[in-house]
Protein backbone atom coordinates (compact mmCIF):
# COMPACT_ATOMS: atom_id res chain seq x y z
CA UNK A 1 0.00 0.00 0.00
CA UNK A 2 1.46 3.33 -0.93
CA UNK A 3 1.90 6.01 1.72
CA UNK A 4 -1.32 8.32 2.56
CA UNK A 5 -0.36 12.57 2.58
CA UNK A 6 -2.77 14.79 4.70
CA UNK A 7 -2.20 18.34 4.84
CA UNK A 8 -2.47 20.13 8.03
CA UNK A 9 -3.54 23.90 7.32
CA UNK A 10 -3.14 26.07 10.13
CA UNK A 11 -4.19 30.01 10.74
CA UNK A 12 -1.60 32.47 11.41
CA UNK A 13 -3.94 35.18 13.40
CA UNK A 14 -2.38 35.26 16.79
CA UNK A 15 -4.96 38.21 18.13
CA UNK A 16 -8.34 38.64 16.93
CA UNK A 17 -11.57 40.60 18.37
CA UNK A 18 -11.69 44.46 19.85
CA UNK A 19 -10.21 42.87 23.37
CA UNK A 20 -7.04 41.74 21.48
CA UNK A 21 -7.57 38.29 22.87
CA UNK A 22 -4.44 36.04 22.12
CA UNK A 23 -5.41 32.74 20.14
CA UNK A 24 -4.02 30.51 17.44
CA UNK A 25 -4.99 27.23 16.44
CA UNK A 26 -6.17 25.30 19.19
CA UNK A 27 -3.00 22.98 20.36
CA UNK A 28 -5.12 19.94 20.58
CA UNK A 29 -7.03 20.12 17.54
CA UNK A 30 -3.62 19.78 15.75
CA UNK A 31 -2.08 16.91 18.23
CA UNK A 32 -4.65 14.42 18.96
CA UNK A 33 -6.03 14.35 14.37
CA UNK A 34 -1.73 13.86 13.91
CA UNK A 35 -1.35 11.19 16.93
CA UNK A 36 -4.25 9.24 14.99
CA UNK A 37 -2.84 9.40 11.84
CA UNK A 38 0.76 8.78 12.73
CA UNK A 39 0.17 5.76 14.09
CA UNK A 40 -1.78 4.90 10.98
CA UNK A 41 1.58 5.22 8.93
CA UNK A 42 0.09 8.36 7.31
CA UNK A 43 2.44 10.83 6.34
CA UNK A 44 1.16 14.44 7.71
CA UNK A 45 2.67 17.90 6.32
CA UNK A 46 2.08 21.61 7.44
CA UNK A 47 0.69 24.99 5.95
CA UNK A 48 0.23 27.85 7.34
CA UNK A 49 -1.14 30.78 4.98
CA UNK A 50 1.81 32.73 5.74
CA UNK A 51 4.64 29.94 6.90
CA UNK A 52 6.27 29.77 9.65
CA UNK A 53 5.48 29.04 12.92
CA UNK A 54 1.66 29.81 13.51
CA UNK A 55 0.74 30.86 16.87
CA UNK A 56 -1.11 28.55 19.45
CA UNK A 57 -2.94 28.55 22.30
CA UNK A 58 -5.02 25.95 24.37
CA UNK A 59 -1.59 23.34 25.61
CA UNK A 60 -2.73 21.43 28.12
CA UNK A 61 0.26 19.73 29.54
CA UNK A 62 -1.52 17.13 31.54
CA UNK A 63 -2.58 15.97 28.35
CA UNK A 64 0.35 13.10 27.05
CA UNK A 65 -0.81 13.36 23.75
CA UNK A 66 -0.44 17.08 23.45
CA UNK A 67 2.85 16.92 25.20
CA UNK A 68 4.66 14.06 23.30
CA UNK A 69 3.71 15.93 20.07
CA UNK A 70 5.91 19.48 21.30
CA UNK A 71 8.36 17.27 21.82
CA UNK A 72 8.53 15.52 18.07
CA UNK A 73 9.83 16.03 15.04
CA UNK A 74 6.20 16.84 13.47
CA UNK A 75 6.17 19.86 16.06
CA UNK A 76 9.47 21.17 14.70
CA UNK A 77 8.13 20.70 11.05
CA UNK A 78 4.74 22.85 12.15
CA UNK A 79 7.06 25.30 13.50
CA UNK A 80 8.56 25.88 9.90
CA UNK A 81 4.93 25.16 8.12
CA UNK A 82 5.13 25.93 4.11
CA UNK A 83 3.35 28.99 2.63
CA UNK A 84 0.05 28.27 2.13
CA UNK A 85 -0.17 29.33 -1.63
CA UNK A 86 2.68 27.77 -2.55
CA UNK A 87 1.26 24.22 -1.82
CA UNK A 88 -1.20 22.21 -4.60
CA UNK A 89 -3.55 20.76 -2.29
CA UNK A 90 -3.68 18.19 -5.29
CA UNK A 91 -0.17 16.58 -3.74
CA UNK A 92 -1.94 15.60 -1.38
CA UNK A 93 -5.00 12.30 -0.01
CA UNK A 94 -6.86 14.56 2.48
CA UNK A 95 -6.95 18.18 3.49
CA UNK A 96 -7.27 19.33 6.99
CA UNK A 97 -8.29 22.62 9.05
CA UNK A 98 -7.76 22.65 13.20
CA UNK A 99 -9.56 25.13 15.19
CA UNK A 100 -8.68 27.86 17.40
CA UNK A 101 -10.24 31.25 17.10
CA UNK A 102 -7.17 31.98 14.48
CA UNK A 103 -9.12 30.72 11.46
CA UNK A 104 -11.91 32.79 12.19
CA UNK A 105 -9.18 35.81 11.85
CA UNK A 106 -7.93 34.73 8.42
CA UNK A 107 -8.77 31.69 7.20
CA UNK A 108 -12.32 32.53 6.54
CA UNK A 109 -12.38 35.11 4.48
CA UNK A 110 -8.74 33.94 2.27
CA UNK A 111 -10.01 33.34 -1.06
CA UNK A 112 -7.23 30.89 -1.90
CA UNK A 113 -8.43 29.02 1.03
CA UNK A 114 -11.91 28.70 -0.78
CA UNK A 115 -10.08 28.51 -4.07
CA UNK A 116 -7.96 25.08 -2.65
CA UNK A 117 -11.12 23.72 -0.57
CA UNK A 118 -12.92 23.96 -4.24
CA UNK A 119 -9.58 22.07 -6.02
CA UNK A 120 -9.63 19.57 -3.20
CA UNK A 121 -13.12 18.49 -3.61
CA UNK A 122 -13.67 18.82 -7.89
CA UNK A 123 -10.27 16.22 -7.53
CA UNK A 124 -12.58 13.73 -4.87
CA UNK A 125 -9.98 14.47 -2.02
CA UNK A 126 -11.33 14.36 1.66
CA UNK A 127 -11.86 17.46 3.01
CA UNK A 128 -12.03 17.93 6.64
CA UNK A 129 -12.13 20.12 9.83
CA UNK A 130 -12.73 20.33 13.61
CA UNK A 131 -14.37 23.20 15.80
CA UNK A 132 -13.73 26.49 14.10
CA UNK A 133 -11.83 24.76 11.14
CA UNK A 134 -15.04 24.48 8.91
CA UNK A 135 -15.01 28.69 8.48
CA UNK A 136 -12.98 27.04 5.87
CA UNK A 137 -15.54 25.80 4.11
CA UNK A 138 -17.60 29.41 3.80
CA UNK A 139 -18.30 30.76 0.74
CA UNK A 140 -17.02 28.10 -1.47
CA UNK A 141 -19.19 27.56 -4.48
CA UNK A 142 -19.59 24.78 -6.85
CA UNK A 143 -19.62 24.89 -10.48
CA UNK A 144 -23.65 25.30 -10.35
CA UNK A 145 -23.05 28.28 -7.86
CA UNK A 146 -24.16 26.33 -5.08
CA UNK A 147 -23.00 26.64 -1.51
CA UNK A 148 -20.03 23.62 -0.43
CA UNK A 149 -21.94 22.81 2.26
CA UNK A 150 -25.45 22.86 1.03
CA UNK A 151 -27.95 19.89 2.15
CA UNK A 152 -24.29 18.34 3.82
CA UNK A 153 -24.18 16.64 7.05
CA UNK A 154 -21.79 18.57 9.11
CA UNK A 155 -20.71 20.01 12.43
CA UNK A 156 -18.11 23.19 14.09
CA UNK A 157 -17.94 24.79 17.30
CA UNK A 158 -21.88 25.53 18.45
CA UNK A 159 -23.66 28.41 18.91
CA UNK A 160 -24.57 27.32 22.39
CA UNK A 161 -20.43 26.43 22.92
CA UNK A 162 -19.30 30.48 21.79
CA UNK A 163 -21.87 31.74 24.14
CA UNK A 164 -19.55 31.24 26.62
CA UNK A 165 -16.21 31.29 25.27
CA UNK A 166 -15.93 33.70 22.60
CA UNK A 167 -19.01 35.51 21.36
CA UNK A 168 -17.46 38.88 21.23
CA UNK A 169 -14.16 37.65 19.60
CA UNK A 170 -15.03 36.18 16.62
CA UNK A 171 -17.05 38.02 14.11
CA UNK A 172 -19.92 36.17 13.54
CA UNK A 173 -21.37 32.84 14.69
CA UNK A 174 -20.17 29.81 12.59
CA UNK A 175 -22.85 27.36 13.31
CA UNK A 176 -25.64 30.33 12.23
CA UNK A 177 -23.56 30.81 8.79
CA UNK A 178 -23.26 27.25 8.08
CA UNK A 179 -27.09 26.79 8.38
CA UNK A 180 -27.32 30.10 6.55
CA UNK A 181 -25.47 28.52 3.24
CA UNK A 182 -27.87 25.31 3.50
CA UNK A 183 -25.53 23.16 6.18
CA UNK A 184 -27.54 20.27 7.74
CA UNK A 185 -25.55 21.43 10.97
CA UNK A 186 -25.52 18.90 14.19
CA UNK A 187 -24.02 19.24 17.53
CA UNK A 188 -24.07 17.48 20.89
CA UNK A 189 -23.78 18.88 24.09
CA UNK A 190 -21.64 21.52 24.65
CA UNK A 191 -17.35 20.57 24.71
CA UNK A 192 -18.67 16.62 24.30
CA UNK A 193 -17.11 14.96 21.29
CA UNK A 194 -19.10 15.11 18.06
CA UNK A 195 -17.76 13.54 14.70
CA UNK A 196 -19.99 14.26 11.53
CA UNK A 197 -18.89 12.03 8.40
CA UNK A 198 -20.77 12.83 5.29
CA UNK A 199 -18.68 10.81 2.17
CA UNK A 200 -15.59 12.74 2.02
CA UNK A 201 -16.48 15.86 4.24
CA UNK A 202 -15.34 15.45 7.96
CA UNK A 203 -15.77 17.14 10.40
CA UNK A 204 -15.57 17.62 14.62
CA UNK A 205 -17.59 20.01 16.99
CA UNK A 206 -14.95 20.99 19.35
CA UNK A 207 -11.60 20.31 21.01
CA UNK A 208 -13.15 17.02 22.37
CA UNK A 209 -13.26 15.95 18.49
CA UNK A 210 -9.75 15.98 17.16
CA UNK A 211 -9.09 12.56 17.85
CA UNK A 212 -12.47 11.65 16.30
CA UNK A 213 -11.98 12.86 13.04
CA UNK A 214 -8.37 12.42 13.07
CA UNK A 215 -9.62 8.51 12.93
CA UNK A 216 -12.15 9.22 10.66
CA UNK A 217 -9.80 10.47 8.42
CA UNK A 218 -7.75 7.25 8.75
CA UNK A 219 -10.72 4.84 7.86
CA UNK A 220 -11.38 6.80 4.71
CA UNK A 221 -7.70 6.30 4.04
CA UNK A 222 -7.05 3.51 4.68
CA UNK A 223 -10.28 2.32 2.45
CA UNK A 224 -9.30 4.84 -0.45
Amino acid sequence: MSVKYVLFVSTNTAVIGPKHRKTGFFFPEIAHPFHELDKAGIAVEFASLQGGKPPEDGFDENDSTQTDFLKSVAYRRLSRSRKFSEVDVLDYDAVFFPGGLGPMGDIVTDPGVKRAVLRAWDAGKIVAAVCHGPCAFLDVKLEDGSPLVKGKNLTSFSTAEEENYAKEDVPFDLETALRQEGANHTSVAPWQPNLVVDGRLITGQNPASGGLVGQAIVKALLKS
